[in-house]
């Protein structure tokens, strides 16, 4: 039986990852810290096999990896929290920079002293934060775009980019990147636009807030993308995608923070009564305000497209956060 591992088990995506692997028949491994919140893989934890490993412990990557030999390592661990990447810039850049290090140096070494046949394919998860604000005469975004890093989280993600860049060359390991642009759905908690707005408007419909939601720019542009989507673009990349290359994904309707916000409040039975209100704690110093994905690249080489409607994907949004407030 194939099997998988994805650290930071109890993530968003990766709950969403293990759920598409079980219902494939495959075996999940998940690297778990033991301050995690591994709330969103409760139903499928009993299915899971769960190892207790650090990015910054090399030694416990090395025992995760040895004992267990997975076919598929999916990367997904992280400090993801924009906003905390400028609070805590040093361990954002730890965790994200020299945890992937640790993980692929852990690889390198089972293969060179412990299991020498050994040979995974490995995606390390960038983000389309490497590109940070580009150009309107850039986009679409491609692969080729250069780096602008917007925050401590980009900076962070691009040493990890560049990390898995050079273990793919220099050393030959299988390592695919992604920089997977706008994903979200249902179990996202992590307060991105699409989530703030769905929290607000679900404590205005229980009469917890008052009807204002408070906002920052609303003219950013987005590429839309639901997450279920993008884990079945993963499950494609470790077997089709080739090792050494870079991946741009996401979804294919673009639309400003402003039109999202529009429609999830056109769902609310409270859009006659809801008011908008500019917070300016919520405007970033620096705007990543032109994210349009050219994701050709992924799609000719693995005949991936995203499947799920915009619509579907805020509506599932908002109906998460009417359960969760």
């Amino acid at each position: 039986m194939v099997k998988n591992l994805i650290t930071g088990i109890g993530g968003f995506v990766a709950s969403h990852l293990a759920d598409f692997l079980l219902e494939k028949g495959e075996e999940v491994y998940g690297t778990y810290r033991w301050t995690e919140d591994l709330s969103r893989i409760k139903h499928v934890r009993e299915k899971i096999k769960m190892i207790p490993a650090d990015l910054l412990d090399v030694s416990s990557l090395i025992r995760a990896i040895a004992d267990n030999k997975p076919d598929y390592i999916f990367h997904l661990a992280a400090q993801s929290y924009v906003p905390d990447s400028f609070t805590n810039p040093i361990i954002t850049v730890e965790t994200n920079t020299i945890g992937t290090v640790n993980l692929l140096e852990a690889l390198r070494l089972i293969k060179e002293y412990i299991h020498k046949d050994y040979d995974p394919v490995i995606h390390v998860c960038s983000s389309s934060e490497f590109y940070g604000k580009v150009n309107e005469q850039e986009i679409p975004i491609t692969e080729q775009n250069p780096m602008r890093p917007g925050n401590q989280y980009a900076v962070g993600k691009i040493g990890a980019d560049a990390a898995a860049y050079f273990y793919a060359k220099y050393y030959g390991m299988k390592v695919i990147r992604t920089r997977m642009f706008t994903h979200t759905g249902e179990r996202r908690t992590m307060l991105s636009a699409e989530c703030n707005f769905a929290r607000q408007i679900a404590l205005i419909e229980n009469g917890l807030q008052v009807p204002v939601i408070k906002h920052g720019n609303l003219n950013s542009v987005r590429t839309w993308a639901n997450v279920k989507d993008a884990v079945k673009a993963y499950y494609l990349l470790v077997r089709k995608g080739k090792p050494g290359e870079v991946y741009n994904i996401g979804g294919k309707v673009n639309k400003t923070i402003g039109e999202m916000l529009d429609y999830m409040i056109s769902l609310s039975p409270m859009k006659d009564k809801i008011k908008k209100e500019l917070d300016q704690n919520l405007v970033r110093k620096v705007d990543v305000n032109l994210q349009i994905v050219d994701y050709g690249k992924f799609r000719r080489e693995t005949g991936w497209e995203p499947e799920i409607s915009f619509e579907d994907t805020i509506n599932e949004v908002l109906d998460y956060w009417r359960k969760n407030v």
